[in-house]
């Protein structure tokens, strides 16, 4: 049995049964795959694949048990890799994380300038990606860790550390009706077209929701991930937008008036999310603290070392937690 051939079984699964496919992602050809795939086969004296000609079908009862196997014994190999990087150089690498629009252009320049100084030969790779994807790439190895919002869904088998909470705000042109105006609430708001950043959209956007909560029905005339869009559209006219408040810059957005609005919907909070076996590299401790300076590297060791996701969330000191 060869790991090359361990690797080939788990990609091919992967694709969807796809022997071309895998062949493509994996840079080798079809018929390496379709003939290491049939020696391990009669080596293990079970077939993995159920084929109909020369195309897969489906995967076998012994496939089933087999894969979810195969994936474990790629993770190790890849904590064996990292573990012997880090004794060569702790500080040189590659750092691959996910997170949205919103926190890669506001959020993070400033932690990734102050990080760089002292982990200069750590490439980083930023990724936006949302839900299964991001879950798929954290079990592939493909991300090392993401940041992913509270109400977000399919990382019941991940770790759940809270980074930060981040707060909105409406944004309005000088010369509008709400721009003097005080005691913003709901029935004031609901008066007005609204453009609201969302990661979601639709009927699971978290303002509409807000706005049901409390009985108004507000007319959404737009919606986006990128703040600077609907920055733009206010600017127009279109309407009042409803955006992050770390994407209102004084030095660029002077046109625009910023009106707080926690009193009305809540600041989300944000989780750093990570694959229980992850091997930490020092310089993704460093990254991670460097976001979250709760989340310190024994409090990380800690929490792979819990279990009980309740008992994971009570070891930060919800206090801790940055407002942004």
């Amino acid at each position: 049995m060869k790991l090359q051939q361990i690797k080939y079984i788990f990609e091919v699964a992967r694709n969807q049964l796809n022997v071309s496919a895998t062949a493509e992602s994996l840079f080798t050809s079809q018929p390496g795959i379709s003939k290491q795939v049939r020696l391990l086969e009669d080596e293990l004296g079970v077939e993995i694949f159920v084929r109909s000609g020369k195309h897969l079908t489906n995967i076998t009862p012994a496939g089933r048990e087999i894969l979810p196997v195969a994936e474990h014994i790629l993770k190790q190999v890849r904590k064996i890799q990292d573990i012997a990087a880090s004794h060569v150089n702790h500080k040189e690498g590659r750092l691959n994380l996910s997170t949205t629009h919103t926190f890669s252009r506001y959020f993070l320049p400033e932690v990734v300038e102050s990080y760089r100084k002292k982990y200069s030969k750590v490439a980083m790779h930023i990724f936006q990606s949302s839900g299964q994807r991001t879950n798929s790439d954290l079990d592939e190895g493909k991300l090392d860790f993401a940041l992913v919002h509270e109400s977000e869904s399919g990382f019941v088998d991940k770790i759940h550390l809270p980074c930060f909470y981040w707060k909105r705000c409406i944004v309005v042109p000088g010369n509008h009706p709400l721009a003097k105006k005080e005691n913003i609430n709901f029935d004031i708001l609901a008066q007005f077209p609204l453009l609201t950043h969302t990661s979601s959209g639709g009927d699971r956007n978290p303002i509409l929701q807000r706005f049901k909560e409390n009985g108004f029905s507000p007319e959404i005339v737009f919606s986006a991930t990128d703040c600077e869009v609907i920055k733009s559209y206010v600017r127009m006219g279109l309407g009042v937008g409803v955006i992050a408040n770390m994407a209102y810059e004084e030095h660029l957005d002077s046109d625009l008036v910023r009106i707080p609005i926690d009193h009305l919907i809540e600041p989300s909070l944000v989780n750093v999310v990570f694959d229980r076996n992850l091997y930490f590299r020092e310089y993704i401790f460093a990254f991670i603290e460097a976001l979250a300076p709760q989340l310190s590297k024994d409090l990380i060791l800690q929490a792979q070392q819990t279990k009980s996701s309740n008992k994971i969330a009570k070891l930060v000191d919800k206090e801790s937690i940055p407002v942004l």
